[in-house]
């Protein structure tokens, strides 16, 4: 079971929305392949660039997505998901790529669906950038990579037990490493000296150029994303059937989007039915 139903729908129209972003998402990924350091004026100008594009379409998705699509109590539960993030990256990240951020992401993503996962990866990097003070150019690369981690999660098949937990660590741990795969790109060009091997070099060919990105991020980036990797892993293993329960009854309860029907009685003035009565 992939959960009870979706704390956030996807309109027609926002999914559209998202499918546009997620192509300039690989754009703004990707740019070392597509646009040259220097070409506006400054070696650091197309990321800054891209970045603020990111940032400009998360907000036109996150509107598109809460357009109808979010009530109260899916706010609610976004609001305390992104506060717990926000609390317990802190715990992992910088030693050895510890991440203790995704689990809950992919967990949350997995039960409450794909777009609350796309929006709660980004209110969750946003309010731990803040609280770590890790503003920065970057943030907006993590926030749009956390999104897809997320939102993904909610469109893995239908599985159930063992096999769910198995599917979901597997996924997690991919999700570490490509993660780390994407984030290198934005400041791969910037890195190292220009005379190594494994540095960006203009003008290359794509695929000596993707041979020289690959051997740069195995060098210097696989033990990271491996740790990154293996925190998810175990703690999807250890935590996912527990947290899967809560975030499934939590949904049952919480009964999202579902419509509410007043009975006679429940609105003021009206005596017909004892005061309180809903269907």
């Amino acid at each position: 079971m992939s959960g009870t139903g979706a704390a956030i729908r996807i309109r027609a129209r926002a999914g559209i929305v998202i499918a546009m972003a997620a192509f300039l998402g690989v754009v703004a990924f990707f740019w070392p392949f597509l646009v040259a350091p220097g070409t506006f004026g400054s070696n650091y100008a197309p990321p800054l660039i891209f970045g603020v594009l990111l940032v400009v379409v998360l907000c036109v998705v996150i509107s598109e997505i809460a357009e109808g699509g979010i009530d109260a109590k899916a706010l609610a539960m976004l609001g305390v998901l992104s506060a717990v993030n926000a609390a317990i990256r802190p715990l992992g990240a910088g030693t050895a790529g510890i991440e203790t951020v995704f689990f809950i992401l992919v967990l949350a993503g997995r039960v409450f669906g794909p777009g609350f996962g796309f929006t709660l990866g980004c209110t969750s990097l946003f309010a731990s950038a803040l609280i770590t003070g890790g503003v920065g150019p970057w943030m907006p690369y993590q926030m749009f990579g956390c999104a897809f981690v997320g939102m993904l999660a909610g469109f893995l098949p239908k599985a159930a037990g063992r096999r769910e937990i198995a599917l979901l660590a597997v996924y997690g741990s991919l999700s570490g490493y490509l993660f780390g795969f994407l984030l290198n790109l934005s400041f791969w060009p910037f890195s190292l000296d220009p005379n190594s091997s494994i540095a960006y070099l203009p003008g290359l060919p794509f695929t000596e150029q993707f041979q020289r990105y690959i051997a740069f991020d195995l060098a210097t980036s696989l033990g990271w994303d491996t740790g990154r990797a293996v925190t998810n892993f175990i703690c999807i293993t250890l935590a996912g059937p527990a947290v899967l329960t809560v975030f499934r009854r939590a949904a049952r309860r919480a009964r999202f989007q579902a419509p509410v029907h007043f009975g006679p009685g429940t609105l003021p003035g009206d005596d017909s039915a004892p005061r309180g009565e809903a269907r």
